[in-house]
């Protein structure tokens, strides 16, 4: 199913009883990726009293790639709010952190909750997001004088190349759009005169 992933990183901060708290969203991918922007933040801001953090890193309805920490916070005030507005949200692939400096007052339960998911509902609201689009990964075999044919029908498939290895020929692994793919390997065939030749479909 279709969802929205972030468009590009976002912050913002607000003061709340002399605490002062600054949340991150990012684009996460994968669990690695997720995992990677929560120790950016921390070692951002290892003088902080607290970095909680929460992630959506795959589809919004996929609760195996959740995950969320209130980081000595009391238990249920952080990670779990911060968590409920990111899966309530309906996009994915991102990772909330919210950066605390304390300023001596206490907030009690309900004010922590209220600040924590209350800071990533107002981020997400400000986020600029875009379209997930689905794409399929190809894998092709290129002899060396036909690369620029193939890069110019991956850029005119809205596609990217990932990955390129130099063999005999170069193999390239490209992510094209779903949409795209009947007749890019339409136009790959043609355009070779079929000495491109696909080697494995891995989708």
């Amino acid at each position: 199913m279709p969802y929205l992933i972030p468009a590009e990183p976002h912050n913002r901060q607000e003061e709340i009883k002399r605490s002062r708290f600054i949340t991150y969203l990012a684009h996460t991918p994968n669990l690695e990726l997720a995992k990677a922007f929560v120790n950016e933040i921390k070692a951002k801001h290892a003088d902080a009293r607290h970095n909680c953090w929460a992630f959506v890193a795959g589809a919004p309805e996929n609760s195996l790639l959740y995950g969320s920490s209130d980081d000595g916070e009391p238990s249920g005030t952080a990670g779990r709010p911060m968590l409920a507005q990111l899966s309530g949200s309906g996009i994915g692939e991102i990772c909330a952190v919210v950066t605390r400096y304390s300023g001596g007052i206490k907030l009690g339960t309900g004010g922590l909750v209220k600040a924590y998911g209350g800071g990533v509902k107002q981020a997400l609201a400000e986020l600029r997001t875009l379209p997930k689009i689905e794409v399929k990964t190809l894998i092709h075999s290129v002899p060396f004088e036909l690369i620029n044919i193939y890069e110019h029908q991956v850029a005119l498939a809205k596609g990217a190349i990932s990955d390129r290895q130099y063999q005999n020929t170069l193999v390239a692994s490209a992510d094209i759009p779903n949409s795209e793919v009947v007749e890019f390997c339409r136009q790959i065939h043609e355009k070779s005169k079929g000495s491109i030749k696909q080697i494995v479909d891995n989708q």
